[in-house]
């Protein structure tokens, strides 16, 4: 499952969990909850929100 990781309009990185991590030194359920409904509800441009993509 592949990410792409937005901090504003910005987007900064994509890849799986594993990598997403790695790269913002991260715990991987830190990315998955990037992803999530109570993330989106957070945001306020100001921090990173993960978006699933299909491939």
């Amino acid at each position: 499952m592949t990410f792409a990781v937005y901090k504003g309009e910005e987007f900064l990185d994509e890849g799986t969990v594993e990598e997403l991590a790695k790269k913002f030194n991260v715990k991987p359920e830190t990315v998955k909850f990037w992803a999530t409904p109570t993330s989106y509800k957070r945001d306020k441009g100001n921090r990173k929100i993960a978006i699933r993509l299909e491939r």
